[in-house]
């Protein structure tokens, strides 16, 4: 398949219009954001926390992203997650989970919103110890957007699904369950939906991953047939999906990296080894 290949775009669009007539959604893992210290034992040995100045840096680029509503993965908990997106510009609503890589959504201030469960099914059991997704509901004028962000299991970027018995191929199809249950519930509700954050996956081609969330309801994945630029073109591994009625409020070739100007081996693990995905949508009138 022909890949398109993705360039940094520093066009943002201003809050009062993103409220009133667009909305620019993201998804940004984080990578290991803690303020946990080195050695701490609730971390690998061979994970190095972030240096306050790294988080300012993240902040800045959080700050240039300028987006609506962010998915965040591998974040552990609110407190770290405001000093990237301060509380005056942001609300963060992070999941239940007792692990350090936690998954969140954050929103603008003055979005309003409503906090569903949390989809706890992506959480394989105490064994496993993988990620719930954190699911709320935006009020919006005249329709309401479902939005659940996700971070699910590692290992299995390509390789067929249940070929290994106690192995990442498996969880994944466990969890891709999880999703099906409930893009099915999302579609019997008739409400607009977005799924959006790290799958872990690359899902292009005939994907049995992504074939199979196709037939639960109609979906289009903003990052099919793309390629990223972050660190050097490679596959998409962070996606956004939109469900329903809400394909039809994907503005035409919005899709956007943001970049680093920092490069190095070094910067990698310092930000992140993944750059900030986004779209915009057309409300309705």
């Amino acid at each position: 398949m022909l890949r398109i290949v993705l360039f940094l775009s520093l066009a943002v669009l201003l809050p009062s219009v993103a409220v009133a007539t667009e909305l620019k959604l993201s998804t940004w893992n984080l990578e290991w954001l803690t303020d946990r210290q080195a050695g701490d034992g609730a971390l690998p040995a061979n994970v190095h926390p972030k240096l306050p100045a790294d988080i300012d840096y993240l902040q800045q680029y959080a700050m240039q992203l300028d987006a609506d509503v962010i998915a965040i993965q591998e974040v552990d908990g609110p407190i770290v997650a405001a000093r990237v997106f301060p509380r005056d510009k942001y609300s963060i609503q992070m999941s239940r989970d007792h692990v350090v890589q936690r998954v969140g959504i954050v929103v603008r201030q003055g979005i309003h919103y409503d906090v569903n469960p949390d989809v706890t099914a992506l959480d394989l059991g105490p064994s496993h110890a993988l990620r719930s997704g954190v699911d709320i509901t935006l009020t919006l004028q005249p329709a309401p957007l479902r939005i659940l962000a996700v971070h699910l299991k590692t290992g299995c970027f390509d390789r067929p699904l249940n070929k290994e018995p106690r192995g990442s191929c498996e969880e994944l199809a466990e969890q891709r369950t999880a999703l099906i249950d409930w893009i099915r519930t999302r579609h019997a509700e008739g409400v607009a939906f977005v799924i959006m954050g790290d799958f872990n996956r690359h899902m292009d081609g005939k994907d049995q991953f992504w074939s199979a969330l196709k037939r639960a309801a109609p979906l289009v994945r903003a990052t099919e047939g793309r390629s990223s630029p972050c660190w050097g073109s490679e596959y998409f591994i962070d996606h956004i999906i939109l469900g329903d009625t809400a394909r039809d409020w994907l503005v035409p070739n919005s899709l956007r990296v943001l970049s680093y100007r920092e490069t190095g081996n070094e910067w990698k693990q310092r930000l992140s080894d993944h750059c900030p995905v986004s779209v915009r949508l057309r409300l309705p009138n």
